[in-house]
Protein backbone atom coordinates (compact mmCIF):
# COMPACT_ATOMS: atom_id res chain seq x y z
CA UNK A 1 0.00 0.00 0.00
CA UNK A 2 1.66 3.71 -0.70
CA UNK A 3 2.41 5.04 2.30
CA UNK A 4 1.04 8.73 0.74
CA UNK A 5 -2.52 7.44 1.51
CA UNK A 6 -1.75 5.41 4.50
CA UNK A 7 -0.89 8.97 5.97
CA UNK A 8 -3.45 11.10 4.09
CA UNK A 9 -6.49 8.74 5.10
CA UNK A 10 -5.10 8.66 8.81
CA UNK A 11 -4.43 12.51 8.72
CA UNK A 12 -7.85 12.63 7.64
CA UNK A 13 -9.87 10.54 9.94
CA UNK A 14 -7.54 12.25 12.72
CA UNK A 15 -9.39 15.48 11.98
CA UNK A 16 -12.46 14.19 12.40
CA UNK A 17 -11.38 13.26 16.07
CA UNK A 18 -9.55 16.41 16.77
CA UNK A 19 -12.54 17.75 19.63
CA UNK A 20 -14.59 15.59 22.19
CA UNK A 21 -18.08 15.13 20.83
CA UNK A 22 -21.08 16.75 23.13
CA UNK A 23 -22.69 14.48 25.64
CA UNK A 24 -25.20 12.18 24.25
CA UNK A 25 -26.23 11.38 27.83
CA UNK A 26 -29.00 13.38 29.93
CA UNK A 27 -26.79 16.25 31.67
CA UNK A 28 -27.36 19.93 33.45
CA UNK A 29 -25.65 22.58 32.60
CA UNK A 30 -22.02 23.30 34.17
CA UNK A 31 -19.81 26.13 34.44
CA UNK A 32 -16.36 26.20 35.43
CA UNK A 33 -16.61 27.15 39.10
CA UNK A 34 -19.60 25.47 39.78
CA UNK A 35 -17.38 21.85 38.21
CA UNK A 36 -14.42 22.37 40.20
CA UNK A 37 -15.36 24.38 43.36
CA UNK A 38 -14.72 22.55 46.78
CA UNK A 39 -13.51 19.18 47.32
CA UNK A 40 -13.50 16.39 45.00
CA UNK A 41 -12.43 13.09 43.77
CA UNK A 42 -12.23 11.29 40.35
CA UNK A 43 -10.45 8.42 38.50
CA UNK A 44 -9.24 8.64 34.99
CA UNK A 45 -7.74 6.54 32.18
CA UNK A 46 -5.60 7.85 29.50
CA UNK A 47 -5.37 6.17 26.29
CA UNK A 48 -3.00 5.97 23.26
CA UNK A 49 -5.14 4.33 20.36
CA UNK A 50 -2.23 3.76 17.84
CA UNK A 51 -0.99 0.86 20.58
CA UNK A 52 -3.90 0.70 22.66
CA UNK A 53 -1.50 1.58 25.89
CA UNK A 54 -3.74 2.63 29.01
CA UNK A 55 -2.67 4.80 32.32
CA UNK A 56 -5.42 4.29 34.79
CA UNK A 57 -5.30 7.35 37.80
CA UNK A 58 -6.69 9.13 40.85
CA UNK A 59 -6.90 12.63 42.03
CA UNK A 60 -7.92 14.60 44.42
CA UNK A 61 -9.20 18.44 43.63
CA UNK A 62 -9.22 21.13 45.59
CA UNK A 63 -11.09 24.52 44.13
CA UNK A 64 -11.29 27.88 45.75
CA UNK A 65 -12.29 31.49 44.47
CA UNK A 66 -10.68 34.41 45.38
CA UNK A 67 -10.73 38.16 43.41
CA UNK A 68 -14.84 38.52 44.00
CA UNK A 69 -15.32 35.24 42.28
CA UNK A 70 -13.34 35.89 38.83
CA UNK A 71 -10.57 33.26 39.98
CA UNK A 72 -10.81 29.69 40.26
CA UNK A 73 -7.78 27.92 41.45
CA UNK A 74 -7.63 24.31 41.35
CA UNK A 75 -4.96 21.90 43.28
CA UNK A 76 -5.18 18.58 41.75
CA UNK A 77 -3.25 15.56 43.61
CA UNK A 78 -2.69 12.77 41.04
CA UNK A 79 -1.61 9.36 41.66
CA UNK A 80 -1.25 7.28 38.38
CA UNK A 81 -1.43 3.07 38.94
CA UNK A 82 2.24 2.76 38.28
CA UNK A 83 2.92 4.56 42.08
CA UNK A 84 3.71 7.81 40.07
CA UNK A 85 2.76 11.03 42.34
CA UNK A 86 2.48 14.74 40.77
CA UNK A 87 0.61 17.74 41.87
CA UNK A 88 -0.67 20.82 39.39
CA UNK A 89 -2.31 23.58 40.24
CA UNK A 90 -4.69 25.24 38.05
CA UNK A 91 -5.10 28.97 38.04
CA UNK A 92 -8.52 30.25 35.81
CA UNK A 93 -9.50 33.95 35.54
CA UNK A 94 -12.65 34.61 34.30
CA UNK A 95 -12.68 37.44 31.17
CA UNK A 96 -16.10 37.50 30.66
CA UNK A 97 -19.43 36.10 30.57
CA UNK A 98 -18.74 32.54 29.85
CA UNK A 99 -15.38 32.47 29.13
CA UNK A 100 -12.24 31.96 31.42
CA UNK A 101 -8.38 31.74 31.00
CA UNK A 102 -6.05 29.33 32.70
CA UNK A 103 -2.64 28.32 33.19
CA UNK A 104 -1.02 25.46 35.13
CA UNK A 105 2.80 24.89 35.76
CA UNK A 106 3.20 23.00 32.37
CA UNK A 107 1.14 24.53 29.96
CA UNK A 108 2.79 26.42 27.36
CA UNK A 109 0.56 29.71 27.02
CA UNK A 110 -3.13 29.73 27.73
CA UNK A 111 -5.72 27.29 28.32
CA UNK A 112 -9.18 28.73 26.46
CA UNK A 113 -12.20 28.17 28.44
CA UNK A 114 -15.47 28.53 26.89
CA UNK A 115 -18.98 27.90 28.47
CA UNK A 116 -21.71 27.09 26.64
CA UNK A 117 -24.70 24.92 26.13
CA UNK A 118 -24.77 24.17 29.74
CA UNK A 119 -21.12 22.31 29.12
CA UNK A 120 -17.56 23.78 28.87
CA UNK A 121 -14.73 23.40 26.22
CA UNK A 122 -11.21 23.94 27.94
CA UNK A 123 -8.19 23.54 25.33
CA UNK A 124 -4.56 24.02 25.92
CA UNK A 125 -1.14 22.83 25.22
CA UNK A 126 1.41 21.32 27.59
CA UNK A 127 4.91 20.04 28.01
CA UNK A 128 5.07 16.30 29.71
CA UNK A 129 8.50 14.76 31.15
CA UNK A 130 8.80 11.37 30.52
CA UNK A 131 12.45 9.28 30.42
CA UNK A 132 14.48 12.81 30.62
CA UNK A 133 12.32 14.12 27.62
CA UNK A 134 9.76 16.45 27.04
CA UNK A 135 6.70 15.62 24.90
CA UNK A 136 4.47 18.25 23.80
CA UNK A 137 0.46 17.69 23.66
CA UNK A 138 -2.74 19.29 22.70
CA UNK A 139 -5.50 18.93 24.58
CA UNK A 140 -9.62 19.27 23.86
CA UNK A 141 -12.03 18.78 26.54
CA UNK A 142 -15.33 18.73 27.05
CA UNK A 143 -16.58 19.32 30.50
CA UNK A 144 -20.15 18.14 31.36
CA UNK A 145 -22.37 17.82 34.67
CA UNK A 146 -24.03 14.35 33.66
CA UNK A 147 -27.79 13.70 35.29
CA UNK A 148 -26.38 11.68 38.35
CA UNK A 149 -23.88 14.25 39.76
CA UNK A 150 -21.20 12.67 38.22
CA UNK A 151 -18.92 15.72 36.26
CA UNK A 152 -16.78 14.31 33.25
CA UNK A 153 -14.19 15.18 31.25
CA UNK A 154 -13.45 13.70 27.92
CA UNK A 155 -10.32 14.93 25.90
CA UNK A 156 -8.77 14.31 22.75
CA UNK A 157 -5.24 14.44 22.63
CA UNK A 158 -3.42 15.24 19.91
CA UNK A 159 0.42 15.16 19.29
CA UNK A 160 2.08 17.93 16.51
CA UNK A 161 -1.65 18.48 15.42
CA UNK A 162 -2.46 14.66 15.40
CA UNK A 163 -4.66 13.37 17.32
CA UNK A 164 -3.89 10.33 19.18
CA UNK A 165 -5.32 9.40 22.35
CA UNK A 166 -7.98 10.38 24.30
CA UNK A 167 -8.71 10.71 28.31
CA UNK A 168 -11.97 10.29 30.28
CA UNK A 169 -11.90 11.86 33.83
CA UNK A 170 -14.80 11.15 35.68
CA UNK A 171 -15.15 13.25 39.39
CA UNK A 172 -17.55 12.75 42.53
CA UNK A 173 -17.93 15.82 44.86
Amino acid sequence: MDRRFFLIGALALGGCASRPASPTVATRPVTLDQAFLGRKRGAGLFKVWLTGDERRFTADLNGTLSRGGSRLTVVEDFVYDDGQKDRLTWVFDRTGPGRWTGRREDTVGAASVVEQNGEIRLAYTADFQSAGAVTRLGFEDVIYLRGDGVIVNDAVVSRAGIPVGSVRFEIRG
